[in-house]
C-alpha cells in the first residue's frame, strides 16, 4: 500500500500538489536529509540554504500538509521526524548539519504541543551513524570510524533495522502516551 513520490522537497508548490493529492494519511515519517560537511569558517550560503530547505523546511512543510489532512479526517495520527545524535553533540565540520538537526528537534516539540489537542503525536528518532549504503561508503575506513565507534558504549554503528524498529514503535499504539520526545538510537554515544 505504499506509493513512492519522487520530487524536490525544496519546491513547495510541487510538494503541496503531490503530497496533497496522495492522502489521506494517518502516519508520516520525515526522513529526507542532506549532509553537506564543511568547516565552520568555510560554510557556503548554498550549503546552508540546501540544508535548511531539506533538513528543516521540507519537514515543516510536508508535516503541515499531512497534519491538515489528519485534522480534517478527525482521526488520531503520528509523525516521526528522523533527526540525529548530531542535534545534541557538536561534531567537526558539521556546523550546518548539527544546527539543522537541532532545529528539527525543537520543531518536533512545538508540533507535538500544537498538534496534541488534535490527537496527533510527534516524536523524533536520533540515530548515530547508520550502516546504509552511504553509511558504509563514508564510514568503512577503520581509521575514520575508530574515533566515533570508541565513543559508542555498544561499540558499533546502527543498522537500518535499529532505526526502523524505533520508528515503528513511535508510530504504533505501543507509544500512545509518547509525544514531543526524542528517542536516541545511538548505542550510548551521548552518554559517553
Amino acid at each position: 500500500g505504499i506509493e513512492p513520490l519522487c520530487l524536490d522537497l525544496a519546491d513547495w508548490d510541487a510538494t503541496e500538489a503531490a503530497v496533497g493529492a496522495a492522502g489521506p494519511f494517518e502516519l508520516l515519517v520525515n526522513n529526507a536529509a542532506v549532509a553537506v560537511l564543511q568547516p565552520f569558517l568555510e560554510v557556503t550560503r548554498a550549503a546552508l540554504q540546501r540544508s535548511l530547505d531539506v533538513n528543516f523546511g521540507a519537514v515543516l512543510h510536508v508535516s503541515q500538509i499531512v497534519a491538515r489532512q489528519m485534522i480534517a479526517q478527525g482521526v488520531p495520527g503520528a509523525i516521526v521526524n528522523v533527526s540525529s545524535q548530531a542535534s545534541q553533540r557538536a561534531l567537526q565540520d558539521h556546523a550546518v548539519y548539527c544546527s539543522t538537526k537541532s532545529a528539527l528537534d525543537m520543531l518536533s516539540k512545538v508540533m507535538a504541543m500544537e498538534l496534541g489537542p488534535h490527537k496527533i503525536r510527534v516524536n523524533t528518532v536520533n540515530p548515530t551513524v547508520v550502516m546504509t549504503d552511504m553509511g558504509r561508503i563514508n564510514w568503512s575506513d577503520p581509521q575514520k570510524s575508530a574515533a566515533m565507534i570508541n565513543r559508542i558504549p555498544l561499540g558499533k554503528f546502527a543498522e537500518v533495522d535499529d532505526v526502523v524498529n524505533s520508528i515503528l514503535f513511535l508510530l504504533s499504539d505501543k507509544s500512545a502516551m509518547t509525544t514531543g520526545s526524542s528517542l536516541m538510537v545511538d548505542g550510548g554515544f551521548l552518554v559517553s
